[in-house]
C-alpha cells in the first residue's frame, strides 16, 4: 500500500467530476477513453481543479502526441506497457518534486 487515495475512473466525464470534488495530487491519463481524447479533460480543468501532476499513458509512440501533452502540461508521457513497480517509483518522485514547485 502506498497509503494514498486512489480514484479509478473510464471517462472524461468521471474523471473531470473528481477533479472537480477534490484535490487531486497525481492524475494517471490515458489517452484513449471510451468518450474522447484524455487530453480533453486538461483542457476543461482550470486553476485549482487541474491535478497538481498529470502522467500520460499511452501506446501511441508518436512526437506530435508527447509535444501535445507536454504543451498541456503533463510531468511526463509513458508509452505502455509500465510495470507497476516503476510506476510507482516515478508517481513518488513526481509528487516529491512537485511539492517542491
Amino acid at each position: 500500500s502506498t497509503g494514498r487515495r486512489v480514484s479509478v475512473v473510464r471517462t472524461i466525464a468521471e474523471a473531470l467530476a473528481v477533479a472537480r470534488a477534490e484535490a487531486v495530487d497525481l492524475m494517471l491519463l490515458d489517452l484513449t477513453l471510451p468518450d474522447g481524447s484524455g487530453l480533453e479533460i486538461l483542457q476543461e480543468l482550470e486553476g485549482a481543479s487541474r491535478p497538481r501532476v498529470t502522467v500520460v499513458l499511452t501506446g501511441r509512440d508518436e512526437p506530435a502526441v508527447f509535444r501535445r501533452c507536454y504543451d498541456l502540461g503533463c510531468a511526463a508521457v509513458l508509452v505502455k506497457p509500465v510495470p507497476a513497480r516503476e510506476l510507482l517509483r516515478r508517481a513518488e518522485a513526481w509528487l516529491s518534486s512537485s511539492a517542491d514547485a
